[in-house]
């Protein structure tokens, strides 16, 4: 029956990215190339003029502009009531694009894809994408705490205009990128010349198939892990000189085996004191006496789970979590984490 929903579910990828980052360049790429499918596109705009839905490219898309303020906050019930309305016309394209104002939370955005019922079982969140410019992306993070959730929170990151940096310059951008969010997919290139089937169709919100396909996808790099302690608050992996005013921080946890009695009213507990300052958490968890790996993540407040596939013979039993947010504790969540594990 899940399984059937999910088919039956329209497919949502989130375009966001700080003002000149390439949202445009990348969706009109999407809206022009031959790929075969079908795009409801969402342009959101901030203030009453409409401005991006004329810089978009002639095409046979259906194009919905919604103005007069950011969606992150005032034109959520707009966003509700298109994707409402475009659910009322099944066959008509395969796939949403929304695309967000340079200025806005991506956060709240993928929450209306869980909050509102009636959305939740027609959509399907595929990726939050953020595009970056890696020109400006230091100084954007020193005045802008929204470029800074834009990476935070995004499941696959183009890190574009790579050609107008030095490859030392270049660095130091992917090492910000990465104390800030160490899970995301990172593409560099110029010109938002990224291949499409690395930002569409990706399921990469969908945390079971993401560490389906890569089992290191909850580790905090690329390089072999098991020499190092992951147990660490990966803000301070960092030089302060290369973190700039990064407020936004990701803790890594390892543990084996979690007593269920334990786990699930630590992480309900969790998420409701320290939820405003949760921008994305997941995880696997294994659980005592439990065959099958748990998948867990979750937004803010909104947590959820579900079991993924039994443990392979071999296959280490251990559990993962990371957090990504402001403010959050990391002595603290270690310590509480590790408390949780079966005896």
């Amino acid at each position: 029956m899940a399984d059937a929903q999910t088919s039956a579910q329209i497919p949502v990828t989130v375009l966001t990215g700080y003002l000149g980052a390439g949202k445009t360049t990348l969706l009109n790429r999407i809206l022009s190339e031959n790929h075969g499918k079908r795009y409801a596109v969402i342009v959101n705009e901030f203030g009453e003029i409409g401005i991006d839905n004329d810089l978009i490219v002639e095409s046979d898309e259906e194009i919905y502009e919604m103005n007069n303020g950011c969606i992150c906050c005032t034109v959520r019930g707009d966003l509700i009531r298109t994707v409402e309305g475009l659910m009322r016309r099944p066959g008509r394209f395969d796939a949403i694009l929304v695309e967000t104002t340079g200025l806005a939370d991506p956060v709240p955005v993928a929450q209306t894809f869980f909050m509102d019922d009636d959305v939740r079982s027609k959509t399907k969140l595929d990726a939050v994408v953020a595009l970056v410019d890696a020109k400006h992306l230091p100084l954007r993070l020193k005045d802008s705490k929204e470029a800074e959730d834009q990476i935070a929170f995004a499941d696959v990151i183009v890190l574009n205009k790579t050609d107008l940096v030095t490859p030392e310059e270049l660095a130091k951008v992917e090492d910000l990128i990465r104390a800030i969010n160490p899970t995301a997919r990172v593409h560099k290139t110029s010109r938002s010349a990224v291949e499409l089937s690395a930002v569409l169709d990706r399921g990469a919100f969908d945390l079971k198939r993401a560490v389906e396909n890569d089992p290191h996808f909850l580790d905090a790099d690329d390089h072999d892990h098991h020499d190092h302690d992951h147990d660490h608050d990966h803000h301070h992996d960092h030089g302060p000189s290369d973190i700039h005013d990064v407020t936004v921080n990701s803790i890594s946890l390892r543990g084996g085996e979690m007593d269920p009695k334990k786990f699930f009213p630590w992480i309900e507990k969790i998420t409701q004191a320290e939820g405003p300052n949760i921008l994305r958490l997941k995880g696997i968890i294994a659980l005592k006496d439990d065959p099958d790996r748990y998948v867990v993540q979750g937004v803010h407040m909104i947590i959820e789970g579900d079991h993924q596939r039994p443990w392979k013979d071999g296959e280490k039993h251990e559990s993962r979590l990371v957090f990504i947010g402001r403010n959050l504790d990391a002595d603290r969540l270690k310590r509480t984490f590790e408390a949780c594990q079966a005896a």
